[in-house]
């Protein structure tokens, strides 16, 4: 009775140690030394048609192999959080789900060879984190999509030879070295292994880095066959790699109209960009924090050429910093990169404060009262330009008597000390509204262009040696002020480094001029198409007018050629009608008749030539014969 008891929990053990392993599958435990071991399973059933789902939880290896099974379902093998060899190798898988490999965390190696899977789900490699090997090959796959590549990172090993595969994404290669630029080391442990032969490739732009990989040396990307063969175009079917040449595949090449530019502040500034490559390369504009930039354009002229602008208005001190300008096609890419920079600093004019009380610190702002429309021709106008600096406090003269003294403010201050002072204060009163009735007049704008302009004024009872400071910027756009210092006798000053098609306002400041009182004009600076428009129409209408005159021209000619040719043939005619008659005809008169003549002549005759005779003497007689009776009675013929 105790044997038996004995022999029951030893069975139990024995249960509890090697868990239940599925009846097709064969389970195998390797045991070491320490007490640890791992556990591997085998199914080979031919007869198998799904995936075994009762496999032990603690296996490391599962190898399904030589079976019917068709189909990987999803989560499949969900509870085997310790598998890390996956072989289903030579069966007649043909589905994939997406979720077939969840839950798999530790999976180091997954085989999918010798089976009919024609589309595998690329995504289901996030679900693997610690995959590096991957074998899909003697499958039907026909294509490797490009939103497969990022999940292929950490793969040192693929297989997709013997597929369907005729050409590959041209980023792909950009993973490895040497294409993702990263160090070349000679360790072993960071080779990759490609096996991309059987394949039917067609030979163009965007395998080539495949091309210019297989005929490199000493890469840490090794082929698993170097012997790969195009199979298209015709030009190169059964071309190996290592020979083939490939025709309208050129890397791209990148250049920049400067490589450093310093710009003033609050000016535009325009980068442009060219490359060329076959195909067409494609152009994008980043900062250095790898951003793009959107206000760029860009056009291609021909085949193979590109170029970009990428413009910066009213730039700033954000704006500064490094832009590349980066080219990309199937056989590569390219960048340069141009360093910006903004030199100088915003220059606010602040016009003398109005005889008016201040008893402090204050900061005080005003809005300029511009017009609300934009007159064509330039328009004087009163402004109050704003104040945005903290001015301190000034002292005023009381309005009662010299002798009163200054009011307190909210800040300690402390009493202004009659006699000498309160003199002073009175006589800079007394000239600050003596040139407040001196100012400047007629200012107006000319001779604009699309960058510059010229203001003109006319001085009203100040000295020619009177300071004067213009100040400019574009009209609403405060902040980005101007100023130039000149004097009241000069009459005019040139605006620089403005910006075309925009309008500005200016104002001239006299010193100790009233707040509100200095006169200021609007105008408009020229586009850089306008000048050129000018020409344009110039062009144009010189070439209409060309066209109407030439053929006239080319009409009167042809007639004055005409009539000299016409009158010219005329006198030929003449002589050629005489040289070809052979008689001329003259009338024939009668002879009058006298009582003294000869009764027989009674025709007048004429001579004649031998031609003449012939042609009369032609007649038959009886035509030519002419009888007149007379007293002697006697005929007579004519010839």
């Amino acid at each position: 009775m105790h044997r038996l008891l004995y022999v029951h929990v030893f069975l139990c053990c024995l249960n509890m140690a090697h868990p239940f392993c599925p009846s097709q599958c064969t389970c195998v435990f390797h045991g070491r030394t320490d007490g640890a071991g791992t556990r591997s399973v085998l199914c080979n059933d031919p007869d198998m048609s799904d995936i075994p789902v009762n496999v032990p939880v603690d296996t490391v290896k599962l190898r399904v192999e030589k079976t019917a099974v068709r189909r990987i379902p999803t989560e499949a093998f969900y509870y085997l959080v310790d598998l890390r060899y996956l072989w289903i190798t030579y069966n007649s898988i043909t589905s994939v789900d997406t979720g077939s490999f969840y839950n798999l965390k530790v999976l180091h190696e997954l085989r999918l060879d010798g089976n009919m899977i024609s589309v595998f789900p690329w995504e289901s490699l996030k679900e693997m984190p610690r995959l590096r090997t991957l074998d899909l090959h003697n499958n039907r796959l026909t294509n490797v999509p490009i939103e497969a590549i990022p999940y292929l990172l950490n793969i040192t090993y693929l297989d997709l030879s013997s597929n369907k595969l005729a050409t590959l994404p041209s980023d792909l290669m950009d993973i490895w070295p040497p294409f993702n630029e990263a160090p070349v080391s000679a360790n072993a442990s960071q080779k990759v292994v490609l096996g991309l032969q059987d394949n039917p490739w067609f030979c163009d732009c965007k395998i080539s880095k495949l091309i210019e990989l297989s005929k490199m040396s000493d890469t840490p990307v090794v082929l698993m066959d170097l012997f790969l063969t195009c199979s298209g175009p015709e030009n190169l079917a059964g071309v190996l790699f290592q020979r083939a040449e490939l025709d309208n595949c050129v890397k791209p090449s990148v250049m920049t109209s400067a490589t450093k530019i310093t710009s003033p502040l609050g000016s535009n500034v325009l980068l442009r960009c060219d490359t060329t490559g076959m195909p067409t390369p494609t152009l994008v504009w980043a900062k250095s924090d790898g951003s793009q930039v959107n206000n760029t354009v860009q056009e291609s002229p021909g085949d193979g050429i590109r170029w970009s602008i990428m413009s910066v208005h009213g730039i700033s001190y954000k704006d500064a910093g490094n832009y590349s300008c980066k080219a990309k096609n199937v056989a590569g890419g390219a960048e340069a990169t141009i360093s910006i920079s903004v030199a100088g600093s915003i220059s606010t004019t602040i016009p003398p404060l109005s005889p008016s009380i201040v008893t402090g610190p204050t900061s005080q702002d005003t809005t300029p009262a511009y017009p609300t429309d934009a007159p064509n021709s330039p328009t004087i106008v009163s402004t109050a330009l704003p104040r945005t600096s903290t001015l301190p406090a000034v002292p005023k003269r009381p309005q009662t008597s010299p002798s009163t003294s200054v009011q307190k403010g909210p800040s300690k201050q402390g009493k202004i000390q009659q006699g000498g002072n309160g003199r002073k204060l009175a006589a800079d009163e007394k000239s600050k509204k003596s040139d407040a009735s001196k100012s400047v007049k007629d200012v107006k704008i000319v001779e604009e262009t699309a960058d510059t302009a010229v203001l003109l004024w006319t001085k009203d009872g100040l000295p020619n040696d009177a300071p004067l400071t213009v100040v400019y910027s574009p009209y609403g756009e405060d902040d980005i002020k101007r100023t130039l210092e000149t004097n009241a006798g000069s009459g005019k000053v040139l605006l620089e480094g403005l910006s075309s098609g925009m309008r500005y306002s200016v104002c001239l400041v006299a010193k100790g001029s009233a707040a509100g009182k200095d006169p200021c004009v609007d105008f408009y600076t020229l586009d850089n198409m306008e000048d050129g428009g000018q020409n344009q129409l110039f062009v144009i209408i010189s070439g209409i007018a060309c066209a109407l005159v030439l053929p006239l021209i080319a009409l009167l000619l042809y007639k004055i050629l005409a009539l000299y040719c016409k009158g010219h043939s005329t006198g030929l005619d003449e002589e050629e009608l005489e040289k070809e008659s052979y008689v001329k005809f003259e009338t024939i008169s009668m002879k009058q008749r006298t009582l003294n003549s000869h009764p027989t002549e009674l025709w007048a005759r004429r001579p004649t030539n031998d031609s003449e005779r012939m042609l009369l003497c032609s007649r038959s007689s009886i035509d030519s014969q002419m009888t007149y009776k007379s007293d002697s009675s006697r005929s007579e013929y004519l010839c």
